[in-house]
């Protein structure tokens, strides 16, 4: 058998403890009534000007297309987490904007995505976490 790369093992060891990293995430976020995806998206508008982005911005943040993040965005609306104002002229330039329920739900969430990072990365220490986000910050 033909031994992998070492760029496609750290493809892989990326995915494999970025999924388990993330579905621990979303079980301790589910007390917030979110899902880690959703936590990101409120993180991007919580550090966002008036708690604002175009809708091409967020979804460019959070990696997703423009549908996806449509998809993301309308359970969101519902749960008045999020509100959208629509571009007559170009649905594209639409803006989002974290409500003020938002942000307190972002706020609370954020104490228990601390929590669990510091669960997840308690066997790493602050210097091998260090390296690993300047390598992260190459690699983006």
């Amino acid at each position: 058998m033909m031994e992998l790369p070492a760029s496609l093992s750290l493809l892989t060891e990326l995915a494999s403890v970025s999924s388990s990293f993330i579905k621990q995430a979303d079980r301790k976020l589910s007390a917030h009534g979110i899902s880690f995806a959703e936590f990101m998206v409120m993180h991007h508008l919580n550090k966002a000007v008036d708690f604002t982005m175009s809708r091409t911005e967020l979804a460019d943040a959070v990696s997703l297309s423009a549908s996806g993040i449509t998809k993301k965005l309308n359970p969101m609306q519902r749960l008045h987490l999020v509100e959208k104002e629509i571009n007559q002229r170009d649905a594209r330039f639409s803006l989002v904007k974290l409500t003020a329920t938002g942000v307190e739900i972002y706020n609370d969430a954020l104490v228990t995505c601390i929590h669990c990072a510091n669960d997840l990365t308690e066997n790493v220490t602050a210097k091998q976490l260090n390296t690993l986000l300047e390598i992260f910050a190459k690699l983006k």
